[in-house]
């Protein structure tokens, strides 16, 4: 048996203190290469966001091509019983993502420090320099269609009653306001709380343990499917994360987002 396997998803730093030195343990770091070389969590694996993106336009958020993906977690050392813990330093953005990602490879034994490399640091606990060589050459993952809205598959969905679009952007976006695509605001239908807004700044950006009903009173609850999305799916990183902590059966992030259908012809918007 793990010694993860007693945990919830979200974990806190003394659990996984606890367990550093277990055998299944793949920790990732999703900071910055400066930060990581600054000081890390010990036996972490420094893993740069943007390579969990395509990184093309219109649509950047898009998943990376599939050869991409099979080096990546082969330099993290993926093996199916790997039990992943996953960190980052802004409060779950892109350490979300890469939950989301682990969804699209199949793989579901994961975790999340909540507050990431912050609560690790506000609790004086060790960093170290010390960078673990890559693990290997590229390992075969399959890609799962299940977690990812695409184009589509939303626009299909809209309307239906048991749909929640959840829109992680800042306000001015959603209202179009703040224009950084060829089209202004929203996907109709969706619903805006800005991703940080679900950070606990008192407490080291940990995620805010009122979300169940700032969720209910939005209309974002678990009977629904929620899909999830900002102009990457960076941002939107977080919301998928909350929603799959809180236990939501039925999430995807819709990794196109607005970068996606803002610049399409084709969609609707409201403002």
């Amino acid at each position: 048996m793990s010694a993860f396997s007693s945990l919830p998803l979200v974990i806190e730093p003394a659990d996984l203190q606890a367990r550093l030195g277990a055998s299944e343990l793949v920790l990732v770091d999703l900071t910055s290469a400066a930060r990581y070389e600054a000081g890390h969590i010990p036996g972490a694996r420094f893993l740069d966001p943007k390579r969990t993106q395509l990184g093309q336009a219109p649509a950047p958020g898009l998943l990376p091509p599939q050869a991409q993906l099979e080096a990546l977690f082969g330099e993290l050392g993926h093996n199916p019983d790997a039990v992943y813990v996953v960190y980052d330093d802004e409060g779950g953005g892109w350490a979300g993502r890469f939950i989301w990602l682990l969804d699209v490879i199949g793989h579901s034994k994961y975790h999340y420090l909540d507050g990431g490399l912050l609560s690790w640091q506000a609790e004086g606990l060790p960093l170290s320099t010390q960078v673990p060589a890559p693990a290997g050459g590229p390992v075969p993952v399959t890609v799962h269609d299940q977690p990812t809205a695409t184009l589509e598959y939303l626009q299909s969905r809209l309307g239906a009653a048991d749909l929640a679009i959840w829109d992680a952007r800042g306000p001015s976006e959603y209202t179009g306001e703040k224009v950084v695509a060829a089209k202004g605001g929203h996907i109709p239908g969706a619903v805006n709380f800005e991703w940080t807004a679900g950070m606990d700044q008192a407490r080291n950006l940990r995620i805010r343990t009122d979300m169940p009903h700032i969720l209910e009173s939005l209309g974002i609850t678990p009977d629904k499917e929620i899909i999830t999305h900002c102009q990457t799916h960076h941002r939107s990183g977080f919301t998928y994360l909350v929603a799959k902590a809180l236990g939501y059966p039925r999430v995807k992030g819709y990794a196109g987002s607005w970068g996606e259908w803002g610049n399409h012809a084709d969609t609707p918007v409201e403002k």
